[in-house]
């Protein structure tokens, strides 16, 4: 890790140098993915919920020419109001540290820096993966290929439910990385609990036995975890299917397409649920945060 382009906030360092949790978290839920000022107040709220189970959160984010891994209040607010903020994935980072800019991260570049700095979990909202109608236009988050790359334990919702949910989970079998359910054998579907794809369940106690065996054994592909929204802030399968079904026709319609895809259908959800899904995220980020803090302390209780 060349320290010149790197800056870890004194907690996370302390907290790594005597071998206690660490939390990685990306930041793209708080430029990209909620309004202000309900972004800084989440993620504000994260942090509180891993320190109280007692584990070390640490946001990461670029921020003026360094990867900062642990970011303070004043820093959170800053992503959450700043004009600009570049959703940067792994390719990005060099462009967007040369340039100065401000780059929140995706779930592909947090777990980047979090491998580097030795951070081996992560909690986020959902994951990117491959897009409806990827058949036609080849989209697939890069988040996919970078899990099979860097060795972090994620925690999600699944992947976004504006997403093909089967191929994506074809692809991470093939690319090598296990997909389980946190106690539950129905894969979640981000603002649903079952998305109707049946997954491996493990509980805390074979998790955590199962990633000291992967670390004994040298293997460095993540480990995909997904929990489910806590039910009361489910969602309605059906209304959201149409929803997106919509969305998508618009977006294709007005000639969107790449990145700015994802923020225009989960405006479009939104919209549709008159602000529901945004307590939905709030809450499934935070049940989130709680899994993988209380199985990164057990893991590092040796």
């Amino acid at each position: 890790m060349n320290t010149n382009l790197f800056q870890i906030h004194d907690e996370v360092k302390s907290a790594l140098a005597e071998g206690k949790a660490v939390v990685a978290l990306e930041s793209t839920i708080v430029s990209h993915g909620m309004p202000y000022p309900d972004n800084v107040k989440m993620q504000l709220e994260v942090h509180e919920l891993i320190r109280e189970l007692g584990a070390v959160p640490a946001t990461i984010a670029l921020m003026d020419g360094r990867i900062c891994i642990g970011l303070d209040d004043d820093q959170i607010e800053r992503l959450g109001t700043a004009n600009g903020v570049v959703k940067t994935s792994v390719r990005d980072i060099p462009r967007v540290l040369s340039a100065n800019q401000i780059g929140a991260t995706t779930v592909a570049a947090t777990a980047y820096a979090a491998a580097q700095a030795g951070i081996r979990f992560f909690a986020t909202g959902g994951l990117g993966g491959v897009h409806r109608g990827a058949e036609e236009t080849f989209d697939i988050s890069a988040d996919l290929p970078a899990l099979a790359q860097y060795d972090v334990c994620v925690f999600s919702s699944g992947v976004k439910s504006i997403l093909d949910i089967p191929k994506t989970l074809e692809y991470l079998e093939t690319s090598g990385v296990p997909v389980y359910g946190f106690e539950t054998d129905r894969y979640p579907g981000f603002y649903v609990r079952d998305s109707g794809q049946p997954i491996e369940s493990v509980d805390e106690e074979g998790l955590v036995a199962m990633l000291r065996t992967k670390e004994q054994l040298g293997l460095t592909h993540a480990v995909a975890v997904a929990v489910p929204i806590p039910a009361e802030h489910e969602l309605d399968r059906e209304k959201m299917e149409a929803t997106i079904n919509t969305a998508l026709k618009e977006a294709e319609a007005a000639g969107i397409a790449g990145k700015p895809v994802t923020p225009f259908l989960l405006s479009k959800i939104k919209e549709s649920t008159g602000g529901t899904s945004l307590a939905s995220n709030i809450a499934l980020m935070k049940n989130n945060a709680t899994v993988a803090a209380k199985i990164a302390v057990a893991f590092h209780a040796r």
